[in-house]
């Protein structure tokens, strides 16, 4: 057994989708510092996805030291379940990375299942002290590791004279309300008619729909962008033209996107649900607001453009860098020793 070799299950779409996800992330700086790492699976077929997965630990039972899972509360569970019991029948050390704002549910309405995945796991990674907090309350012990991000990939822009320019990025799906932000820049144009508003992600349910219905309806039309799926860099780049980032969520846990934002300078306003109070502080470096409330989030908007909180994205980005890999990995290495 070679004690750097990791097999990571979960999904390897980032090809597929243009997204640089976290296994994508994290594999790459492993694999920086001397890990070899097998992913999987691509399929994009959920049953061929699995029995991908389960081929994978199969065939990689003797080499690898850890296997890390990435675990959600939806499909993916059953996912995490169906390996991690492949691994305990080889007796491979498997690490759940615990994703997703709903999971504390999932422990409730499947204790048994949970148990099985948790309670016999090397080790439960939390990105989010949110997740960690839930876990330890059911007796699953969980270590705290913060999402990560390459700082250096993060160029910092501090904006003087904020303006009404909002930037939105989540997939379109009914859980992240995109049809939130078409609601309040209808409320920000009554005082700022200049306010526009980019929405970026890929279309994953009839949300997206939704969207495109209510823009008809309010007649903003040439207000608001969707462009679809951007790579980072693409929507990194689109980034530098809007001012504020809104995440109008109703179930959240800590979205990479959010912790982006905050390294390039934009001033965060979301929904207080899930683990976003313990990303972001209100009134310190971001602004939170209740979940489905319009008129909360247009006048935190409005506050923002006002000038009433000029420091917000400056301590921003000094929380990001305490997501930065060159801050995080040392807690990596102490579970991979």
């Amino acid at each position: 057994m070679n004690d750097k070799r990791i097999l990571y299950i979960g999904n390897n779409l980032s090809k597929k989708t243009k997204y640089q996800t976290t296994m994508t992330l994290l594999s790459s700086l492993l694999e920086q510092e001397g890990f070899f790492v097998v992913k999987s699976s691509s399929k994009t077929n959920k049953l061929i996805r699995l029995i991908d997965m389960c081929v994978a630990v199969f065939k990689n039972r003797d080499e690898t030291a850890y296997i890390f899972i990435d675990t959600y509360s939806t499909t993916n569970f059953y996912y995490a379940l169906i390996t991690s019991q492949l691994a305990r029948m080889f007796n491979i050390k498997y690490i759940p990375i615990l994703h997703g704002g709903n999971l504390p549910k999932r422990l409730s309405s499947s204790p048994k299942l949970s148990a099985l995945i948790f309670q016999n796991s090397y080790k439960n990674v939390a990105p989010s002290n949110y997740l960690k907090v839930a876990f330890d309350n059911k007796n699953f012990k969980t270590e705290f590791i913060s999402n990560i991000i390459s700082l250096k990939d993060y160029k910092y822009i501090d904006r003087i004279k904020i303006q009404p320019k909002l930037l939105w990025v989540r997939s379109f799906k009914h859980l992240y309300n995109p049809t939130l932000a078409i609601k309040v820049l209808l409320e920000l144009k009554k005082e700022y008619p200049n306010a526009v508003l980019c929405m970026i992600g890929p279309f994953l349910d009839d949300s997206h729909q939704k969207t495109l219905e209510l823009i008809k309806e309010y007649n903003l039309e040439s207000s608001v962008e969707l462009t679809g799926v951007l790579t980072k860099e693409d929507w990194h780049k689109k980034s530098k033209d809007y001012d504020i980032f809104i995440n109008t969520t109703n179930f959240d846990n800590t979205p990479i996107s959010v912790i982006e934002a905050m390294a390039l300078g934009l001033t965060i306003v979301s929904t207080n649900v899930g683990g976003m109070p313990y990303l972001i502080d209100d009134k310190v470096d971001g602004l939170l607001v209740e979940k489905e409330d319009t008129l909360q989030m247009t006048n935190a908007i409005m506050d923002v453009v006002k000038g009433k909180y000029p420091t917000l994205s400056k301590r921003a980005r000094e929380k990001a860098e305490t997501f930065d890999w060159e801050v995080i990995k040392y807690k990596w290495f102490k579970i991979l020793k």
